[in-house]
């Protein structure tokens, strides 16, 4: 299955357990792309000694996963693209979108 996960949020849980879901779902097989929006590309400032999100997301990059965050949103906060916030546009979302058999937002 091609699943597509969108993250528009910095809650620790959420985000913490919408990484978890993806980095399970590559153990079964599937493949799974992460795309940031708005909120979601704080994704590195989400800090929680509860819930590890940038372990969990380091965790999905080095399994395999994708991981792409929207520029415009990264912009909008004065923030350049790294490795776990790649700089990516609306066209890329719209093709994750077309081509996922399932898409999840969080």
């Amino acid at each position: 299955m091609k699943l597509t996960l969108i993250i528009t949020q910095t809650n620790p849980e959420v985000v913490f357990n919408a990484f978890r879901l993806a980095n399970f779902s590559l153990k079964e097989g599937d493949t799974v792309k992460v795309f940031l929006l708005a909120a979601g590309v704080e994704l590195e400032q989400v800090d929680n000694t509860k819930f590890d999100v940038r372990g969990q997301a380091k965790s999905f990059l080095a399994s395999g996963g994708e991981i792409l965050a929207c520029g415009t949103c990264l912009k909008l906060r004065n923030s350049t693209g790294t490795e776990l916030c790649p700089i990516s546009t609306m066209k890329d979302l719209y093709t994750l979108v077309k081509e996922s058999d399932r898409v999840l937002t969080f």
